[in-house]
């Protein structure tokens, strides 16, 4: 018989899962930090907003780092959460698409 307390390992797999959140916040709202400021300095430099070729370039990176996850890129919607945090961050910084 298992002598570890099933409650109390759940208690710590969600604690895990909890801290796992914490950090994947920070982090999204670090790389939004970043995504305004090279807003800004599009702005500033008169760059167009959007670069469809460096989007498709993060997409291709971000389903292979998906893959070497073993992460399923479209179970997950890899592409469409990008796309979607792509466009939160422009509306963010008052670009249109």
């Amino acid at each position: 018989m298992d002598s570890v307390d099933p409650i109390s390992n759940l208690r710590d797999i969600r604690d895990s899962i909890d801290n796992i959140d914490a950090a994947i916040i920070h982090m999204l709202a670090e790389r939004f930090r970043c995504t305004r400021a090279v807003g800004e300095l599009k702005a500033q430099h008169g760059l167009p907003p959007g670069d469809p070729g460096s989007e498709a370039e993060q997409v291709s990176r971000l389903r292979q780092l998906a893959a070497v996850s073993k992460l399923d890129p479209e179970s997950w919607g890899i592409t469409n959460r990008f796309r979607g945090a792509a466009r939160s961050a422009a509306g963010g910084r008052g670009e249109k698409d």
